[in-house]
């Protein structure tokens, strides 16, 4: 079975499964006796969904790009589409074995191991996969909050397991961060970016955003938990706003602290589903790092999808940390690009003004 990527990396390097998911894999077939219901719970790209198709598993999702690249998977190896379901949702049938990929955000695992401790039989067994480079003690403190057993494997390949037996009682709660800015309480889900507080390459960018009179149709890409769309709406209350995300927990969270008549939300890792010349202002705090690589061609093939959707004249504003390429990678697709504001850390970029030929860019 032939498990690709689908997403828009050309780094060869770059792998769709690693040694933690083969392990999980390897441990699963060991059980002669296969779960009635399997939950499947951080599989990127559907290595373990594909190989456990046979199953049934339920796949909770955490973003549209995991989604979508588990359905190209399945339907390129013949497989049907599995059943789907996310971390803040009931499951329609309690699970009785479940995978975990160790997702990098602990905040994140401890939202999935409440959801699986709500959604489970009682006799559940949880095992994780991880990579040993990545361990944390924390990680054995937040498996011990919600199982009496935890077990630890012996590496294998640089890859570890955790068995969890013996499901503790709990009581439902939010898991939910409260971040405060410049006077209002953001909420949002447990494993959303910056939980502590607001980023501060965000607060950078809200502090030099350039807001025009004739913007009246703006996109938020990579929006998280809404800030900038927040600021924007306070600065500019008439416009009208678009906020999209590929992460659920973010996408929800932002409906939390944004709504109105002229407020839409989008769960989406592209920008398929905007028309042509459809947006004055463009702005975007785009994310590069996803779980422990970093890669800027998913920020740079949005940057060259968003020349589609300005308007003539519209206008992309982005922040970036300094340290990233992105000046060379957007002069070939706008005709105009130059600096708003940076300081020691971050730079500001306000493109303009797309290339004659434009499709050469797309």
């Amino acid at each position: 079975m032939q498990i690709k990527r689908f997403d828009s990396s050309k780094n060869r390097s770059l792998r769709a499964h690693n040694a933690a998911d083969e392990y999980l894999l390897e441990k699963y077939n060991s059980f002669e006796e296969k779960p009635d219901h399997l939950g499947i719970y951080f599989d990127r790209f559907g290595f373990l969904t594909a190989h456990v198709h046979a199953d049934q598993p339920i796949c909770v999702l955490t973003q549209k790009s995991q989604e979508k690249a588990i359905l190209a998977n399945c339907a390129a190896n013949k497989l049907s589409e599995p059943e789907f379901s996310d971390p803040l949702s009931p499951l329609l049938k309690p699970v009785d074995f479940a995978l975990i990929q160790v997702p990098k955000s602990i905040a994140q695992l401890e939202l999935c191991l409440h959801h699986i401790a709500q959604n489970s039989s009682e006799h559940v067994t949880v095992i994780l996969g991880f990579m040993t480079r990545h361990f944390t003690p924390s990680l054995l403190e937040i498996c011990s909050k919600y199982f009496e057993s935890v077990e630890q494997s012996r590496a294998v390949k640089k890859a570890r397991l955790i068995t969890l037996t013996g499901k503790k009682e709990q009581t439902t709660k939010d898991l939910m961060d409260l971040v405060e800015f410049d006077g209002f309480k953001y909420k949002q889900y447990y494993g959303v970016f910056s939980a502590k507080h607001i980023d501060y390459a965000t607060q950078f960018f809200v502090e030099h955003l350039d807001l025009r009179p004739s913007d009246e149709r703006i996109l938020d890409i990579g929006s998280g938990n809404g800030i900038i769309s927040k600021v924007i709406r306070t600065r500019m209350p008439d416009a009208e706003l678009h906020l999209l995300e590929d992460s659920y927990l973010a996408y929800e969270s932002g409906q939390l602290n944004l709504t109105g008549i002229s407020i839409h939300h989008h769960y989406d890792n592209n920008l398929d589903s905007f028309e042509d010349k459809s947006f004055d202002l463009i702005v975007t705090n785009p994310p590069f790092h996803f779980e422990y690589e970093i890669n800027i061609e998913t920020p740079i093939r949005l940057f060259k999808e968003c020349v589609r959707c300005l308007k003539p004249g519209g206008r992309l504003q982005i922040v970036a940390n300094k340290h990233l390429n992105y000046l060379t990678h957007l002069k070939p697709i706008f005709r105009t690009v130059e600096v708003l504001n940076e300081n020691e850390k971050f730079i500001i970029y306000h493109c303009s003004m797309y290339c004659s030929d434009r499709e050469s860019v797309l």
